[in-house]
């Protein structure tokens, strides 16, 4: 099976041959050492400009973790593990059966059950400290069991019943306690991989090579709380080559479009309050990123960075562009989107199977298409499609987009196109996590509108990649779909796409998804 993808520019002469031949080899060593993300940038292929904080391979910012959110999940699973435990152990020890012993003999396991589950967070064993090492990690835990002992054993003592209760109290005990131990060794475990990869440390740069950068990525250095990418400052000719060892990587206007910004959680802006100008100046600029854009607020010394560091859109950071993170929202979208993609995999894997079939029968090529999109923050996705033109016309850039009665398209092309089953195959692309079934569409990267390329037309037009893309969209179902060949259609399909993500929830979510099969079989004459 193949698939059609992005062809790189060959090399005509001996000489350029070569070179080229040197310059991917390089860029393989890049990769393999420092991650493919290294190489599109040559500022930043030199290990000495990484600076203290980058790991080898940067995650997605969609790919980032909240340890608050993975510690509730943890703190859940040892809940019900410690239940079902003491089920067990009464089980095993009633004489007379669960449903038939007298409530005495089962109060001292129900009342160490509830103990141990209020001592864990209390003694911070869900805290999975950066510095904590594994060991201390368990102390904390073991520390809980001893709370529970004490109490499990003073019920035992003082209730009329609690002979009758030891055996199967002691049982839970013990069976818990192993448990535990061998559960949050593996939560701990979890937790330390997570964050060597980065996924639960959040990513800024800094705007502004100042006094204030400087202490703020020391305190950084300290807690280890935020990683410093890199530091901007439109002031070049004054600025350092690096603070505290994190490399100055340009002025603003290389942020506006530097590759790193897909990991970027968020861009701070450290220059002096009293430049009021400036800082108006800088935030006026960086809104058109898809970044959210604080200001720090210097106060309270070492404690307030560690502070603003520790809660990083909290009381010291100010925030001032960007929608701000809401992650039970995110997580309920997520969910939703492997509920329903799933079921769409499975109801729908006959369709797919016939038009891949369609597809390799009409015409010569490889059946699926993949094109490099903007996904969320900016983030450069392969997204796939069932091929819908000739191979030899594939327009990877979108260059130049689909009109009416275009010669490109082939007979099943057109028809797919029409009914969107073209889209099919982007129910991997939501598995993956890199698009959701419903936001704005994905763009490719480096459409053009006329001679102009898209991004230009609109200032808010990186305000849509705030969320995931999606396969459907608020857009959509108002009638902007298919190519934005005009700067009035660009605007029409970015203002629907920001009141989308204003406005978006659970149900909005679903009323798109029930009104984007009425809304494509109602309209015929929509060019695709």
């Amino acid at each position: 099976m193949k698939i059609a993808t992005a062809p790189r520019d060959e090399p005509t002469g001996p000489s350029e041959t070569g070179r080229a031949e040197a310059v991917r080899a390089l860029h393989e060593m890049l990769d393999a050492r420092f991650g493919p993300e290294s190489t599109p940038v040559a500022k930043d292929r030199r290990p000495e400009r990484r600076g203290p904080f980058r790991p080898a391979r940067l995650t997605p910012v969609r790919s980032r973790l909240e340890l608050g959110q993975v510690t509730g999940a943890y703190r859940a699973l040892d809940s019900a593990l410690v239940i079902i435990l003491a089920v067990v152990a009464a089980q095993i020890h009633a004489t007379q059966g669960l449903f038939s012993a007298p409530l005495g003999a089962l109060l001292p396991l129900v009342l160490g059950t509830a103990v141990l589950i209020w001592s864990l967070p209390v003694l911070r064993s869900y805290g999975f400290g950066r510095r904590e090492t594994m060991a201390r990690h368990l102390i904390r835990v073991c520390a809980a069991f001893g709370l529970t002992g004490l109490g499990l054993a003073a019920s035992l003592v003082l209730l009329p019943q609690g002979r009758e209760a030891a055996p199967a109290a002691m049982a839970w005990f013990v069976m818990s306690l192993g448990g535990l131990v061998l559960t949050h060794g593996l939560w701990w475990s979890i937790v330390s991989g997570w964050r060597r990869e980065g996924r639960l440390t959040p990513n800024i740069v800094i705007v502004g090579a100042t006094e204030s950068a400087r202490k703020l990525i020391e305190t950084a250095l300290k807690t280890q709380e935020v990683a410093v990418l890199g530091v901007f400052d439109d002031r070049l000719g004054r600025a350092p080559k690096d603070i505290a060892g994190v490399p100055v990587l340009g002025d603003t206007g290389d942020l506006l479009g530097h590759r790193i910004m897909p990991y970027v959680d968020r861009i701070v802006i450290a220059v002096t309050a009293s430049a009021q100008p400036r800082i108006r100046q800088l935030i006026d600029r960086l809104r058109v990123l898809p970044n959210e854009v604080s200001l720090v607020i210097e106060a309270g010394g070492e404690d307030g960075r560690q502070r603003a560091l520790s809660r990083i859109a909290d009381a010291q950071l100010a925030q001032v562009s960007g929608e701000p993170a809401n992650i039970r929202r995110a997580g309920v979208k997520r969910a939703q989107d492997l509920v329903v993609a799933s079921l769409a995999l499975l109801l729908g894997w006959p369709i797919m199977v016939a038009v891949a079939v369609a597809v390799r029968l009409d015409s010569p090529g490889p059946i699926f298409f993949r094109q490099r999109r903007h996904g969320f923050n900016n983030e450069e996705i392969l997204v796939w499609k069932f091929r819908s033109m000739r191979a030899e016309a594939a327009d990877f850039a979108a260059v130049q987009q689909v009109r009416a009665g275009d010669d490109r398209v082939t007979r099943v092309g057109g028809f797919i196109r029409k009914t969107s089953l073209d889209e099919l195959p982007q129910l991997f692309n939501v598995l993956l996590g890199e698009m959701s079934l419903v936001g704005p569409r994905p763009h490719a990267v480096g459409m053009k509108t006329g001679q102009t390329e898209s991004a230009r037309l609109v200032a808010e037009y990186a305000h849509r990649h705030r969320m995931k893309p999606g396969m459907t969209g608020w857009a959509a179902i108002h009638g902007s779909r298919g190519p934005v060949d005009t700067p009035e259609l660009v605007r029409r399909r970015v203002a629907l796409d920001i009141e989308y993500i204003e406005r978006q929830s659970f149900w909005l979510d679903l009323y798109v998804m029930a009104m984007t099969i009425p809304c494509l079989l109602g309209d015929r004459d929509q060019v695709r």
